[in-house]
Order: structure tokens, then C-alpha cells, then sequence
């Protein structure tokens, strides 16, 4: 119940303030986030984090797979693309290759 109540005054707060500083000040903030955004060291960063991110997801998918894989129900490893077809290469129901 406390948390609730934390939780509501918080939002009242930030409602209240909110409103106070108004259209100008949204406005404002909205333009730097944008700056912000479009600068070309904050994409290159972005990117990097995403495609790091989805190496890693590969790596750990992959792991689990080939240790899990095999305890897999057939109905759950027909759902999921990388247990399909477990000689790996192929082409999944989209006709795109399974890498």
C-alpha cells in the first residue's frame, strides 16, 4: 500500500510540475533530445550497442539450443526457427535463410 501511495504522489508531482513548465519548456527539451539523437557519435553508439546485443543473443540462443535441443518437444521445436532444422543451413517459411 505505501508503495501505491509513493507511486500516485509521484505522479501527481510530476503531473503538477509538468504542466507549470509548460509548452515552451516541452518544446525545448523535445529539441535537444532530438540534437541529441541525430548526433552522428550517439548513432555510431547505438548501432554498436544493437549489434553487439544481437551477437550476444545469437551466441546465447545458440548454446541453448545445442544443449536443450534435443529434450525439446517436437510441437515446441517445430515453433521455434532455430530448432527446425537442426543440420543447420536451410531456409525457413519466409524462404530467408536460418542465420
Amino acid at each position: 500500500m505505501r508503495y501505491k501511495v509513493t507511486f500516485v504522489v509521484g505522479l501527481a508531482l510530476g503531473y503538477v510540475l509538468g504542466t507549470r513548465a509548460g509548452r515552451e519548456r516541452y518544446e525545448q527539451l523535445k529539441k535537444s533530445a532530438r540534437e541529441i539523437a541525430q548526433n552522428p557519435a550517439v548513432r555510431n553508439a547505438a548501432e554498436t550497442a544493437g549489434h553487439t546485443g544481437r551477437q550476444y543473443a545469437g551466441r546465447a540462443f545458440t548454446a541453448v539450443s545445442e544443449r536443450v535441443g534435443d529434450a525439446v518437444p517436437a510441437s515446441l521445436a517445430g515453433r521455434v526457427r532455430g530448432l527446425r532444422d537442426r543440420s543447420g543451413g536451410g531456409e525457413d517459411d519466409w524462404g530467408t535463410s536460418n542465420t
